[in-house]
């Protein structure tokens, strides 16, 4: 069953992840797509499954917005974005012979206010969990 995900961008990085898509260091501590999903899952208290649609959709959501040069904010988190990045010359590092690099569109993330005092552990609490009744 292919999910909408694939459908819509067969090479994303989400599903194929070249190095150096992600550029962080191998070293750090990394939460990948299937905690994400567990972490949905229990939440939501939702299914696996239905966390990993809801996961998969999302996804799928912001990069087809992307692709369609299209802004998505999520407010208090940030704000996904594409800019064309100018054709310009650089240079061989090897032979320092001057190479075209050619225009592209690049996708970028700006984090929201929220998110940036978090990361600084400024601001809310950690973990909002409404007590259930």
């Amino acid at each position: 069953m292919k999910t909408q995900l694939e459908r819509l961008s067969p090479d994303s990085p989400f599903l194929n992840p070249k190095p150096g898509d992600f550029n962080s260091p191998q070293l750090e501590v990394s939460m990948n797509k299937a905690e994400l999903v567990n972490a949905v899952a229990k939440e939501a208290e939702i299914s696996k499954s239905k966390a990993a649609v809801a996961l998969d959709t999302v996804i799928a959501s912001i990069s087809h917005a992307l692709k369609s040069k299209e802004k998505v904010t999520l407010v208090g988190f940030g704000t996904f974005s594409t800019a064309t990045r100018s054709a310009r010359t650089g240079r061989n590092p090897r032979d320092g012979k001057a190479i075209k690099i050619a225009a592209k569109v690049v996708a970028k993330f700006k984090p929201g206010k929220k998110l940036a005092d978090e990361v600084n552990g400024k601001g809310g609490h950690h973990h909002h969990h409404k007590k259930r009744k």
